[in-house]
């Protein structure tokens, strides 16, 4: 595999021709641990090998948590990964029947897992509100707000746009009548802007002309994909339709559109490669390192709580915990209101351009970066994303085996 067909494959580097002349170093299974767990390390405060240890632990606990869900899915408002102040799970239970907790060994390391009970709506029933009641809810405000389902509290938390917030009775009182309306807990969250799509201006080295103006916009590409003939690289679906791909030598490639997908659920556009792509990454801000992606973690197994990274032309790499699993962006954002289906992951680290990035646990591609809800300072808030669930059909996320 060349270097130039490997840094096709993802986030489409614009390397120097000096860059272009050393291939990046393609990272082992321990050496992409021993860099999520330095960051790990530096976020909580704890010594690396105990942050890798509990990465490991993440990683292991899917298949526990997944058992969780299946087990009480008649009862659960909402699972979460604690990392403060210890590893643990914690899972939260309509009703007030008790569960005892218990724990399990994973990566090392014993994880409890702590119940609690006493919530008045399931996880089921508040994403099931949002979608029900989304467009009266809409209709109250003069900002269409965001919405999801906090597994913390479990509660919907609608978030408002400070101009329309009031103080706090009034913020108190719109959470009031729509928890009457919807019939599920509501809480009211304010933030100085609205969620937007990230700009395309600063992204990775694809370039293609805009639809409406004509002007050429720089993207940021995710990961490579293959619908069984034809290797292709995902983007966000607001990138350019007709993109080149850009060497270190300023050479041109023409990367063939093949369609995107931008409603509801998804916002994911597909163009093919003139030649087989390897299923690697950039993961590191320099570029000086590949990281081959050898699995998919799908929503339905993703967590409140997960330490997860991504990889932006604007903001490098970075990594931070996932906020909601069940969250609508703000805004007409997907061709009209979104659905509950976003991944929100806390800031601070994103900004316009990272959009289109891949999101990533150790090797595991989570997703596709869309959009963010920034400060009136243009901080950013939490970044979602699009689930690799929701690729378009037909097209499957090309996988290394290790």
């Amino acid at each position: 595999m060349t270097a130039f067909a490997r840094a096709l494959l993802l986030l489409s580097a614009f390397a120097s021709p000096a860059a272009a002349q050393t291939p990046p170093h393609v990272q082992t299974d321990a050496e992409a641990l021993a860099q999520d767990a330095g960051e790990y390390a530096r976020h909580y405060g704890v010594p690396p090998d105990e942050a890798a240890r509990r990465l490991m632990a993440q990683r292991e606990t899917v298949g526990v948590t997944d058992a969780l869900v299946s087990a009480y899915g008649d009862r659960l408002a909402g699972i979460v990964v604690e990392h403060r102040p210890a590893f643990r799970i914690v899972v939260l239970l309509t009703g007030s029947d008790p569960v005892a907790d218990r724990s399990v060994t994973a990566g090392g390391i014993t994880v409890p897992i702590v119940f609690h009970t006493g919530a008045t709506a399931t996880r089921g029933e508040i994403v099931s509100a949002i979608m029900l009641w989304q467009a009266d809810i809409r209709a109250m405000l003069p900002h269409p707000p965001g919405m999801g389902a906090d597994p913390r509290t479990g509660a919907m938390v609608v978030m408002v746009n400070e101009s329309d917030a009031g103080d706090a009775a009034a913020q108190d009182a719109l959470a009031a009548r729509i928890g009457t309306m919807t019939g599920v807990p509501v809480r009211v969250a304010v933030y100085d802007r609205p969620a937007v799509d990230m700009a395309v201006e600063g992204g990775g080295r694809i370039v293609g002309p805009g639809a409406s103006d004509g002007r050429h916009y720089v993207c940021t590409t995710g990961f490579a994909v293959s619908d069984g003939t034809r290797d292709g690289i995902v983007t966000a679906a607001h990138c350019p339709d007709q993109v080149d791909y850009v060497d270190g030598a300023g050479t041109a490639v023409p990367l063939a559109f093949v369609g995107q997908w931008g409603w509801g659920f998804q916002d994911v556009q597909v163009n093919a490669a003139p030649m087989p792509l390897a299923a690697d990454f950039y993961a590191d801000t320099a570029k000086t390192a590949l990281r081959p992606a050898t699995a998919v973690r799908i929503r339905a197994s993703t967590r409140a709580g997960d330490f997860v990274c991504h990889r932006g032309e604007r903001t490098g790499y970075s990594c931070a915990e996932i906020a909601m699993v069940d969250f609508a962006p703000a805004g007409d954002l997907c061709g009209g209101a979104c659905l509950p289906t976003w991944v929100a992951v806390e800031g601070p680290t994103c900004r316009g351009g990272d959009s289109g990035a891949p999101v990533f646990d150790g090797g595991t591609a989570l997703g596709l970066v869309k959009g963010g809800t920034y400060r009136s300072d243009g901080s950013c808030v939490f970044y979602y994303y699009m689930s690799l669930d929701y690729l378009p059909a037909g097209w499957s996320l090309r996988t290394a085996s290790r």
